[in-house]
């Protein structure tokens, strides 16, 4: 798998996801299969560049390359200045966001409401690379399908990019307008994989190795962008890629593994957030890791009250080393979309 000069050691790619893909979360996927992770999307504004946010977004230190930077934004002109700014500070691939389905982004016309307005979005595209190019650096694009059923332009777009000089499309098999609702549909993926030359990767509903063999066959994708099923269960990437090289299924992780991934996981969060962010913004990742397993809820709610990275990791030490006594094995957890208590951190894929 190639994307400009950069080859990738498989075709599985972290979803970019606000809130969820800080480095250390793409730091763990990497280290659980993933070939490539793409960065939270990074706001094109430039008074903003210098919060604390953008400033915890755009940190690389110790990622391992391809470094992948996703911007949004609506004006050609601030994208293109995003792009090289974010190059300077190690970016090696940017990546266009007109996927992003969140209503505080597509009422400011970024992310896929750029995709109502095709001159715009091309524009974008074009500053975009013009300010990329001459510093070989590659710009990929992610969208949707379209805004609605009645404006599906996926493919329009999808071949005016690649004429403005993308050198990789993304496409989410859903419009914006049904968000995360419904199931993601596929056809528009093949439509745009036979329209361009480009590689195109397939994204949307990938929770299986078994599904993600359904999604590559049924699209002819060149790759598979992986989001929502990844919080909580990193390993995905290692359980597909290894279906795919052998078509055999490998065993749930160890428990004491996981165990183990989680806490360093934790530790690695603590160093970029600090203890009161970090303790607060990784229960979120908690309670994605215990979700389905037994007791889990129970020891999710007792996770809210912990305000202390030493009292947190214990905590979580504690319940993965009981759990372990009686599953050697980790015991397959729930499905997110029936947890109501993480309904709303799951919509985040960008």
């Amino acid at each position: 798998m190639q994307i400009g000069p950069y080859t990738l050691p498989n075709r599985l790619f972290v979803a970019p996801m606000a809130g969820v893909t800080d480095r250390p979360f793409r730091q763990l996927c990497r280290r659980l299969g993933a070939g490539y992770a793409v960065s939270e999307m990074v706001t094109s504004r430039k008074d903003l560049w210098a919060s604390l946010k953008t400033s915890r977004r755009a940190d690389h230190a110790g990622e391992p390359g391809p470094i992948a930077v996703q911007i949004a934004g609506t004006d050609a002109a601030m994208m293109a200045e995003a792009a090289a700014y974010n190059v300077d500070r190690g970016a090696q691939i940017i990546d266009i966001n007109m996927g992003c389905p969140a209503k505080k982004v597509c009422n400011k016309w970024a992310g896929s409401a750029l995709m109502r307005d095709e001159a715009l979005a091309l524009e974008i595209v074009e500053a975009v690379v013009a300010a990329c190019a001459p510093r070989g650096v590659p710009v990929t694009l992610k969208m949707r399908t379209g805004w609605c059923d009645a404006e599906r332009n996926a493919v329009a777009i999808a071949r005016a990019a690649e004429s403005a000089g993308v050198a990789l499309l993304t496409v989410h098999g859903r419009t914006r307008e049904q968000g995360y609702t419904g199931l993601a549909e596929y056809d528009t993926v093949a439509a745009v994989k036979a329209a361009v030359r480009v590689p195109v990767v397939a994204n949307g509903d990938i929770d299986s190795p078994a599904k993600a063999v359904q999604v590559l066959a049924r699209t002819g994708a060149d790759a598979l962008m992986i989001g929502r099923a990844a919080m909580g269960r990193p390993w995905i990437f290692r359980e597909i890629a290894h279906h795919l090289a052998t078509g055999g299924t490998l065993p749930a992780p160890a428990t004491a593994e996981v165990r183990q991934w989680l806490v360093a996981h934790l530790h690695d969060h603590y160093a970029l957030y600090g203890e009161r962010t970090g303790v607060r913004s990784a229960r979120k990742h908690i309670g994605w890791a215990v979700r389905g397993l037994p007791g889990g809820e129970a020891f999710r709610q007792q996770m809210n009250t912990l305000d202390d990275i030493a009292t947190q990791v214990a905590a979580v030490a504690d319940y993965f080393d009981r759990l372990a006594e009686r599953h050697a094995l980790l015991p397959q957890g729930g499905d997110a979309a029936d947890d109501a208590a993480n309904d709303e951190l799951i919509r985040l894929e960008a």
